[in-house]
């Protein structure tokens, strides 16, 4: 059974790897790269109201199981729309981002949902999910990385990798056909029976709200957003920036972008294992001030990276190693501490709220004001994101931007939240 919930999670986390990181570089060539942000944007905003909608239908009228294969099945057929869409000779923004936008609306709630049927089974079969769940989890990264790695290389026909054409699409949509026949063989996940009525405001986790009463929490929760406009940045533009320096060289990283952005993801998988360590020995201010600076230091590195000397291809390496520390120390530790703090009758509600102001408004904000830079310093010149000709160093100048404004979110957080740690 631990072999199944695997290949569950690996399946999940490769539909998402296949085309999250690249997906601007296939807009980008179709020409509708000043529409890269859109594409991020979506994504966070579906994630303040679909996860908590399918959670309820999850809840009270469909096995969660089988909720996770229609989820996914409606995802694939997204995604395979969009895939032929963005196919033709002349695309359109509309013919591709409206299947897109269909498909992310309910890819995004199959995160919790895997969740939710892995906690089920392990439970139903008298296995321990605080033992037994993370080793199986992590083959969610690994499905992530491996899909990185197939559409980085494959062609599957085509003249170019999937990671530069809309067999990126393909490859997701496949795969999620295959996890949507998957789900509907795995043992039944039994509705819960409701002892009590919960009102819509409580389903949709706005009980949370009150929270915002407390100053530490309030405050807490606006850098959370502020922080989480770091989110997607780099999943939408870091490709698109490294590729485009094959526009004046032959670089095998350039031409391999998604592959060196997977060494994020390989980060991430390492530095969670630390997150133990660091909250009972610092606190959460402390850890949350480390990711602050991870991020500054991932914008920054970029900035002065390159793939044509050894020294820039070391900063573009240091800045996807940093990745698991600005992310993981982030989202990881901010659960955590949302978790601690919260009263258990509202704790999944302000679970809720976490992400709905991090993934959610924090992200959706911070990848379109980014897109804004990015188009006002960059361009598109044939089949590569570079400086405008009026501006010297585009993209150099677009990355300092960044994180000039994770240092200021930095040493406010570091000013104004008070929060006294036991060293445990």
């Amino acid at each position: 059974m631990k072999a199944r919930l695997i290949v569950m999670n690996f399946l999940e986390f490769a539909i998402w790897g296949a085309y999250l990181t690249c997906i601007g570089q296939f807009l980008g060539r179709v020409g509708l790269g000043e529409y890269i942000s859109w594409f991020y944007v979506v994504q966070g905003l579906v994630s303040i109201f679909m996860p908590a909608l399918i959670g309820i239908i999850a809840d009270r009228f469909v096995q969660p199981q089988r909720m996770l294969g229609i989820c996914h099945l409606l995802t694939a057929a997204g995604m395979l729309v969009a895939a032929w869409a963005g196919s033709g000779e002349n695309v359109t923004i509309e013919s591709v981002f409206i299947p897109y936008a269909f498909a992310i609306a309910f890819f995004m709630p199959t995160i919790a949902l895997s969740n939710t049927v892995a906690f089920s089974i392990l439970k139903n079969y008298g296995m321990d999910t605080v033992k037994d769940f993370p080793p199986i989890r992590v083959f969610g990264t690994v499905g992530f990385i491996v899909a990185m790695w197939f559409v980085n290389f494959c062609s599957l026909g085509l003249d170019a990798p999937a990671q530069f054409t809309y067999m990126q699409l393909v490859v997701s949509g496949v795969l999620g056909l295959i996890l949507a026949v998957y789900s509907f063989t795995l043992p039944e996940c039994p509705l819960t029976e409701q002892k009590e009525d919960k009102t819509w405001a409580q389903r949709f986790g706005f009980d949370a709200f009150v929270l915002f009463k407390q100053r530490k929490m309030a405050i807490f929760f606006i850098f959370s957003m502020l922080l989480g406009m770091c989110l997607q940045v780099t999943n939408g533009y870091a490709t698109p920036y490294i590729n485009s320096f094959m526009a004046n060289g032959t670089s095998w990283f350039a031409k391999n972008p998604t592959l060196l952005v997977s060494v994020s993801q390989i980060s991430e998988s390492i530095c969670i294992l630390f997150i133990p360590f660091f909250l009972g020995r610092f606190g959460i201010k402390k850890v949350m001030t480390i990711a602050m600076l991870g991020w500054v230091l991932r914008f920054g590195f970029f900035g002065i990276g390159t793939t044509e000397t050894t020294v820039g291809l070391f900063f573009l390496f240091a800045s996807c190693i940093v990745y698991g520390v600005a992310f993981d120390f982030f989202n990881v530790s901010g659960a955590l501490f949302v978790d601690q703090e919260a009263d258990p009758s509202v704790r999944a509600s302000a679970q809720g709220l976490f992400m709905l102001m991090t993934n959610g408004l924090g992200a959706s904000i911070g990848t379109y004001v980014a897109g804004k830079i990015i188009d006002s310093y960059c361009s598109w010149q044939g089949d590569f994101l570079v400086s405008r000709p009026e501006v010297a160093n585009g993209w150099q100048i677009s990355w300092f931007i960044f994180a000039g404004f994770s240092l200021a979110v930095t040493v406010a957080f570091m000013l104004i939240f008070k929060y006294k740690h036991v060293r445990k």
